[in-house]
């Protein structure tokens, strides 16, 4: 297994190319009723349209992105899984606003409970599940700030799991909720077995009796458009009409996020303006780099050579109607590396060309450790030569 310290800095760099790539020039064909959105490619990050997107907003509702994603990373750490019992308190059951009316100690699976969250935007559920997870929706809250700024989501600030709050400290802007959308959904396409549901019905079982409920999704998009999947809706008097919109075409992943639509109509409306132009323009080129690298010879090491691996897969949005075909791969290796090399070290990169014009990079990485060569190593090389 790789060397974990440079796998992580090599992801990191990635990432960080990712955001700080420039925005494309707006079109003047994209018109839009929201102050702030920005538009995205999923799995490479690129932003292909934006308008104040940094201006920070009330997000509303769209909080429950970063309640959902430390969900299911918590899922993916094993602290709690989908068939958990998730106990209602006195205080989830006393939220107001979007819910799905859970009575205090009622219980419902974890899975359950994100249905409600992810479908109908039930605030009672998103408290809950904050509290399941970590206690008390307070420190929930400081998990989702801590986990806000690891993303780089540098002008959001949570002070509730659900958005239900009005006031002026919690805040995000349209790039920051395309971050952690991306997240929740590449890392945990899972998501989407939820946020695509329209209609479902759950059972509230409580001393009362039992009475069946309809969770209706409050994402009209889902009916509106049909390469729609998901993810969130908000909305409050302060945040106005809120939207993060993802959508699937042709092997082409968006994510378009709206804020502050003046009413329902025009928050679907950016969506679908934004996502249409999105997959009108963009064409992605991807390299699997599944094909074997020949070893790189090793200078005085305990071996000859060391095996090489690629990073990952390349991929590469162009918006400019470019000739794909045309992009060229070139291997920038040494003739050689003196030892010793440490396995997961970065022993090149794999550049890409089209036009003439360097386009990206993946980093080859050593496949092994190659420890420098002692006497005792040299001797045992120089007795072997004798023995053929």
């Amino acid at each position: 297994m790789f060397a974990k310290r440079s796998l992580t800095a090599v992801l990191l760099a990635v990432t960080l190319w990712m955001w700080v790539f420039p925005a494309l020039p707006a079109d003047a064909n994209v018109t839009v009723s929201a102050p702030s959105v920005i538009l995205i490619e999923s799995s490479t990050g690129q932003v292909i349209y934006e308008q104040n997107a940094t201006e920070r907003r009330s997000p509303a509702s769209i909080t429950k992105i970063m309640t959902l994603l430390l969900t299911f990373e918590a899922i993916d750490a094993g602290k709690v899984s989908l068939s958990d019992q998730v106990i209602v308190s006195e205080h989830a059951s006393s939220m107001g606003g979007s819910q799905v009316y859970l009575a205090q100690n009622e219980t419902q699976t974890l899975d359950t409970m994100i249905k409600c969250i992810a479908v109908a935007s039930g605030n009672d559920a998103s408290v809950a599940v904050a509290e399941h997870i970590a206690g008390s929706e307070e420190a929930f809250v400081e998990l989702m700030n801590r986990r806000a700024q690891e993303l780089g989501m540098t002008d959001t600030h949570f002070e509730d799991c659900s958005g239900l709050t009005d006031s002026d400290n919690h805040y995000s802007t349209a790039r920051d909720v395309a971050i952690m959308s991306r997240e929740l959904t590449t890392k945990h396409p899972d998501i989407f077995k939820y946020t695509t549901i329209w209609m479902e019905d759950i059972v509230h079982e409580t001393p009362q009796g039992t009475v069946k409920f309809t969770l209706s999704s409050t994402n009209k998009l889902l009916k509106q458009y049909q390469y729609a999947t998901g993810l969130k809706t908000g909305s409050t008097s302060k945040a106005m009409f809120c939207l993060s919109a993802t959508a699937s075409k042709d092997g082409i992943d968006l994510i378009a996020v709206v804020m502050g639509a003046p009413d329902n109509a025009h928050r679907v409306s950016d969506a679908q303006t934004l996502l249409t132009y999105g997959f009108n323009v963009c064409d992605l080129y991807i390299d699997s780099n599944a094909e074997d690298i020949a070893p790189l010879k090793v200078e005085k090491g305990v071996e000859e050579e060391v095996g090489l691996v690629f990073f990952g897969e390349f991929r590469y949005l162009d918006t400019q109607g470019s000739d794909l075909s045309k992009v060229v791969k070139v291997l920038d290796l040494p003739e050689s590396v003196q030892a010793p090399v440490k396995e997961g070290g970065q022993a090149g990169n794999v550049r890409y060309y089209l036009n003439g014009a360097e386009i990206g990079s993946v980093p080859i990485l050593y496949a092994d450790t190659v420890e420098k060569a002692g006497y005792p190593d040299y001797l045992k090389k120089v007795w072997k030569l004798f023995l053929l």
